[in-house]
């Protein structure tokens, strides 16, 4: 064979060693150039690009502002939960590892990855809002992909049933929706912040980074609320409610000296806690939506008026005999034949025929501007979500029927909240102050509610003393007495009002008083609606309602009692002096 060999050397070899040699150093320089690129000329645009798939900014759950009574006491708090959430385009790659967690969820799987796919160019889904600890635990312990936790607050109501239709309720989202929770949703209300994050391959986040913006938490709200008191009062409605058969009631009680609301309860009731229960009917604060006409609870209103004229004094009498009157052709009837009485004699007997004669005595713009002082046929001004105003109309100024019927409360309209604001100017010696649901440390501290004056302190005290002899022995809410205390009130029946007239056999039955009677500190009104178990008049149904809420207001209260008898006066004399022996 010929030799191709040159000085001893292959030439063929040759070409292969520095070809070899030159790609080897052409890969060399490649990937020093590349090198070169990433880390030092485009190092930005790779650290945004390593960033974009590992950094995520989210958001930092806020702490809705809890909602106490006067005494610290909660009604309304949030504590932490967890959510379980997925990312779509990381799941969308272990669709057959969500069988477990469907099933955990209660979820069905079609319809589980289905929504996946569909949102599979997101990165937030939720599964589960305010998991269990215990479900939340399990559902991590699977390991699949995209799926985490999220920490966020769930809101508690301590007192359940017993305080709904005050507080009422927040969303999923913590948006108030219902009562306080509404009416003061932005002071409550928490605002997000936000932080950047690195998550794992799994897409779980696993250490912080930066934060954003801090969480702004919500800011806590002392109501006027005494819970000890509500309790006391949603204790006492209830029973009755039961006792009576009853549809429905209301009751509230008011701070005299602030117009504070100390209680406001309703039956039926909801658990706040439940949220199967947040029906529209269930949720809805009867004592401040629902209107009805407060028959004779009507008259002392309509009396301050006739006093405030000077057309009546106290001791003027009104012949009610022969027991009914007839006005414009329409008959108005009392339930026996009073013969004549004074004017406290007129609330004693609750005679219709008698607050007729004195309503149609005054002009009608007296009575129609006492009544519009009091707050009749506007809101209280609380503040609270859906308050209803009532009616309070124009035409009986024009029709002397219509005047007559308005002074024993129909053919007018109120809230129970309403009433019972009425009620507390006569109980301040005139003064209509405004109703308030928060708690003012300024006014706890003593110092006086800047209110407006609707009627002398004569004529308030005047309707007072009338309003005593209610609760007397002779008088339709002897029910309602509280023992060792003077009690001024008014008893209240009303045929209830449907489509087409006034049912002949369903009643309101109402009362409406203040206790200590010479120097009042509370007001409350009751309202129970169609008591069906027989009894059904004011005085028996209503009255009893009182007298216990009140009887237990004044110890929690501790305000001291003002008709102490000489027996009980001696008793304790004796048992001091026995002490000292």
């Amino acid at each position: 064979m010929k030799s191709y060999r040159k000085n001893g050397v292959r030439p063929l070899a040759s070409w292969r060693r520095v070809s070899v040699t030159l790609v080897f150093m052409m890969l060399a320089t490649t990937l020093l150039a590349k090198t070169l690129d990433m880390q030092i000329l485009s190092s930005e645009f790779f650290e945004a690009q390593g960033d974009a798939r590992q950094l995520r900014t989210v958001s930092i759950s806020a702490h809705r502002g809890d909602i106490v009574d006067r005494n610290g006491e909660p009604f309304a708090v949030s504590a932490p939960v967890n959510s379980i959430w997925v990312n779509p385009k990381v799941a969308i790659d272990h669709l057959d590892e969500l069988a477990p967690v469907a099933k955990l969820l209660s979820l069905d799987l079609i319809s589980l990855k289905e929504k996946v796919k569909r949102q599979a160019s997101r990165e937030f889904m939720y599964l589960k809002r305010h998991a269990s600890p215990e479900l939340a635990d399990e559902v991590i312990a699977l390991k699949v992909p995209g799926i985490a936790l999220r920490n966020e607050y769930r809101r508690y109501y301590p007192s359940g049933e017993v305080a709904a239709h005050i507080i009422g309720f927040s969303d999923i989202d913590d948006n108030g929706q219902e009562g306080i929770e509404l009416a003061f949703n932005e002071w409550l209300k928490g605002h997000p912040g936000k932080k950047r994050v690195i998550r794992d391959r799994l897409g779980r986040a696993f250490d912080d980074v930066e934060r954003i913006k801090s969480a702004e938490q919500g800011k806590a709200l002392k109501l006027s609320i005494d819970k000890r008191l509500q309790y006391l009062t949603y204790r006492k409605l209830k029973a009755a409610v039961l006792k009576h058969n009853a549809v429905a009631g209301s009751a509230v009680v008011l701070d005299v000296r602030t117009g504070e609301v100390l209680a406001m309860v309703n039956q039926p009731s909801f658990n706040v806690n439940d949220r199967k229960q947040l029906t529209p009917q269930a949720t809805r604060n009867r004592a401040v939506t629902d209107v009805f006409e407060p028959g004779s609870t009507m008259k002392p209103l309509t009396i301050a008026a006739a006093l405030e004229s000077g057309r009546w004094k106290p001791f003027y009498k009104v012949e009610t005999a022969p027991g009914y009157m007839r006005v414009k052709g329409n008959m108005i009837r009392d339930h026996k034949n009073y013969g004549d009485l004074d004017v406290g004699g007129v609330l004693e007997k609750s005679s219709n025929v008698g607050i007729s004669k004195i309503a149609l005595a005054m002009d009608a713009e007296q009575q129609w501007s006492m009544y519009q002082k009091l707050g009749l046929g506007m809101v209280t001004g609380s503040g609270f979500p859906g308050e209803a105003s009532g009616q309070l109309s124009l035409n009986a100024l024009n029709n002397d029927f219509e005047r007559a019927s308005m002074a024993f409360g129909y053919g007018v309209s109120v809230t129970a909240l309403q009433l019972a604001h009425a009620y507390s100017a006569i109980a301040a010696d005139g003064v209509l102050r405004p109703v308030n649901f928060i708690y003012d440390d300024e006014q706890a501290k003593g110092a006086d509610v800047t209110g407006q004056r609707v009627m002398s302190a004569e004529t308030a005290r005047a309707v007072r003393k009338m309003m005593q002899r209610v609760i007397s022995d002779k008088g339709t809410g002897k029910r309602a007495s509280v023992a060792n205390y003077s009690v001024a009130g008014k008893t209240g029946t009303v045929h209830k009002f449907i489509a087409g007239g006034y049912a002949e056999d369903r009643y309101l039955s109402i009362f409406a008083g203040m206790v200590p009677a010479d120097k009042p500190e509370l007001v409350m009104v009751v309202m129970i609606d169609e008591p069906r178990n027989g009894e059904y008049f004011g005085g028996l149904v209503a009255a009893p309602v009182f007298s216990q809420v009140m009887t237990g207001a004044m110890r929690l209260l501790d305000i001291a009692p003002d008709r102490i008898s000489k027996k009980q006066l001696m008793n304790a004399g004796s048992a001091s002096q026995g002490g000292k022996a």
